[in-house]
């Protein structure tokens, strides 16, 4: 098994999807500013988090459940795993309750699906967490976006799972690499909580990586 200090968040991998010099602001440099949109999300997640767990029918939910992948490297939490009654094989045994019963993922998001699928890498990392735990296979998730108010089923493929896989090993790359890589401005800085850090505004202004990284080089 890994130390927990050689887990990467399952989080940051939605990071290296939007944006590689995000993750690596965040994750190298140690660098981090709310926005309206991201308060907007942790306010939405504790809300999640923070709720109680539920008994409906063949369906047991439970909140903030907490996850890991040594086989990814990965660790973090589900805002909310639901466990589901199977009447044959393939599910796990739930403390207490009589069954067999499929974990199922929920992940909350403040806003509407997105072009790119980084909160589909989000929700199956959970999933293959979740299954190198309980010993199962979870073919099936869901996002629930709040600006919809309703779910969005993402089905958990091999295609997806390789794509997890593969940024999770570009993110622990990037990691032990120590670098950032050098920015580039579109049309996702705009929504960027960094983009000050990043990209602060003014001619031959410097970012704050780049001071960082000139005051250690000797540079002033």
């Amino acid at each position: 098994m890994l130390e927990h200090d050689d887990l990467l968040p399952i989080s940051a991998l939605q990071h290296m999807i939007y944006c590689e010099r995000q993750a690596a602001l965040i994750h190298v440099a140690r660098l981090w500013a709310d926005n309206t949109l991201t308060v907007r999300g942790s306010n939405l997640h504790e809300t999640v988090d923070g709720g109680a767990g539920e008994n409906r029918g063949d369906v047991r939910v439970r909140r903030s459940v907490p996850l890991r992948s040594d086989r990814l490297g990965l660790v973090g939490k589900a805002d909310v795993v639901e466990f589901r009654r199977v009447g044959g094989g393939g599910g796990v045994r739930l403390r207490g309750t009589p069954g067999l019963w499929l974990p199922y993922p929920v992940e909350y998001k403040r806003g509407k699906p997105k072009k790119y699928r980084a909160d589909e890498v989000q929700l199956c990392a959970q999933a293959i967490c979740l299954e190198e735990m309980l010993e199962v296979r979870v073919e099936e998730g869901a996002l629930f976006y709040g600006r919809r108010q309703r779910r969005t089923v993402i089905l958990l493929d091999d295609e997806l799972r390789v794509l997890v896989a593969d940024t999770a090993g570009q993110l622990r790359d990037l990691i032990s690499a120590g670098t950032v890589p050098v920015r580039r401005r579109d049309r996702r800085c705009d929504q960027c909580s960094l983009l000050e850090l990043c990209m602060p505004p003014g001619p031959g202004s410097r970012s704050a990586v780049e001071y960082l990284n000139d005051a250690l080089d000797g540079g002033t």
